[in-house]
């Protein structure tokens, strides 16, 4: 289309030049408009469209033609100029800007599911607002993570790219399925490492820089109900909620922790090959 459009302009602005610039051609096109107007005010239905007719009409109309041809013959070199400076511009920024689109309009063919873009698509989502120190220190969270208190859950300490997976997939919990999320633990220093190894195999398996924890690129969650945490999977809520979660932390590619041996099931970690110490 902008390809049929560019030649039309030209020949339009060649047009409008000429009859400004060049009287020659001003004169002729008046005078072949003033006999075209005169001989359409003789004609008479059906007598104009006889053959005699017909052939002055052409004739008149051939004269004008031609006048603009002699024009093109004589100021060929000014019409060429024209063109390359009606022409170049145009295809120059077709070239150089390639394939664009209006902002707005990237990826308008969607997904039904808003739940699933989510997690395909690299939208930037924040952190959700802090939860006050005492959320993490009640009897029942302390029952099932007695050294909770002291870990850390800051999100700007964790991978940018794990967090953003991570974050989508609690909005996904949030929106399709109703579970709010929160992080009991994500970066881990190399010594708490080491000091939860010493607690023994029930609580990790894993010394400093055995774990994702250590690179920002692991956390543990659980789920918000009425305001507390709920942490144990015993509770059947908890449990279906921690299968959910673990099905889309799949689907946004990070590796579950429910399906390990020792079953860790609010973690989550995206793995890098080559990191981890053996």
């Amino acid at each position: 289309m902008l390809l049929f459009f560019v030649p039309a302009a030209f020949l339009a602005a060649c047009f409008a030049a000429s009859m400004l610039l060049f009287s020659p051609v001003r004169e002729a096109l008046l005078v072949h408009w003033q006999v075209l107007c005169q001989r359409m005010r003789r004609w008479r239905w059906p007598a104009a469209l006889s053959p005699l007719a017909l052939q002055g009409t052409v004739a008149a109309c051939g004269g004008g033609w031609r006048h603009l041809q002699q024009l093109l013959r004589r100021r060929w070199l000014l019409v060429l100029a024209a063109l390359v400076l009606v022409t170049v511009p145009v295809l120059l920024a077709l070239v150089l800007a390639g394939r664009t689109m209006l902002e707005g309009f990237q990826g308008a063919e969607r997904d039904s599911n808003e739940q699933v873009l989510a997690l395909l698509q690299g939208e930037q989502l924040t952190a959700p607002v802090a939860l006050p120190p005492l959320a993490f220190t009640t009897a029942e969270v302390l029952q099932v993570r007695p050294m909770l208190a002291s870990a850390d859950r800051n999100w700007q300490l964790l991978h940018p790219g794990f967090s953003q997976r991570l974050l989508r997939v609690f909005r996904v919990m949030r929106e399709q399925y109703g579970y709010e999320m929160a992080i009991l633990e994500g970066y881990r220093s190399p010594e708490r490492q080491n000091l939860l190894a010493q607690a023994g195999s029930n609580v990790t398996n894993a010394r400093a820089f055995q774990s994702y924890h250590q690179f920002g690129l692991a956390a543990d969650c659980a789920f918000l109900r009425d305001g507390k945490l709920q942490i144990s999977e015993k509770d059947p809520w908890a449990m279906r909620g921690y299968r959910l979660y673990g099905e889309v932390a799949e689907a946004a590619g990070l590796r579950w922790g429910g399906r390990w041996t020792m079953m860790d099931f609010g973690h989550v970690e995206l793995q890098q090959a080559g990191l981890l110490r053996k």
